[in-house]
């Protein structure tokens, strides 16, 4: 695979997605980090996003569910270069009827480069770096060379 640079702006867009048992988790996180937020795009899967906006009275755009696809959105809006960090709380003892959409989403924020913050800690850390708020440059599949190499 080929890759070329990016650079992500330093207002970033931010997809926000929790699973039920950690929606009061990252509502926290977000009420933590407000004055932060505000500075950025925020998308977030449909409950978590309503949750959050409701707690916060952040503006954020709201996808569908994610049992009802809203992680596969989320991945989709990775590949097309929309999201630039993935902050996804999930819950490692709940099991998940949408478990292989979980899966996908990870596996396509590792493809795609894209930074993931999976628990509290990680994402204060993320926040905290003098680099979430800068442009900073990032290495992504180069799709077109990938397709030229097909033909």
């Amino acid at each position: 695979m080929h890759y070329k640079q990016i650079t992500l702006p330093a207002n970033k867009s931010i997809a926000l997605v929790a699973h039920d048992n950690k929606k009061p988790d990252i509502v926290r996180w977000c009420e933590n980090h407000t004055e932060d937020l505000k500075k950025h795009t925020l998308y977030a899967t449909g409950t978590t996003g309503t949750v959050i906006s409701q707690a916060t009275g952040l503006e954020i755009n709201k996808l569908i569910s994610g049992p009802l696809g809203g992680d596969q959105q989320v991945g989709s809006l990775i590949t097309e270069g929309k999201v630039d960090f993935l902050i996804f709380f999930w819950d490692p003892f709940e099991p998940m009827p949408h478990d292989p959409d979980v899966k996908a989403l990870l596996r396509i924020a590792a493809v795609w480069n894209v930074p993931v913050a999976c628990n509290i800690i990680s994402a204060d850390f993320m926040v905290a770096s003098p680099l979430f708020n800068q442009e900073f440059q990032r290495s992504v599949p180069d799709y077109e060379s990938y397709m030229k190499s097909r033909t």
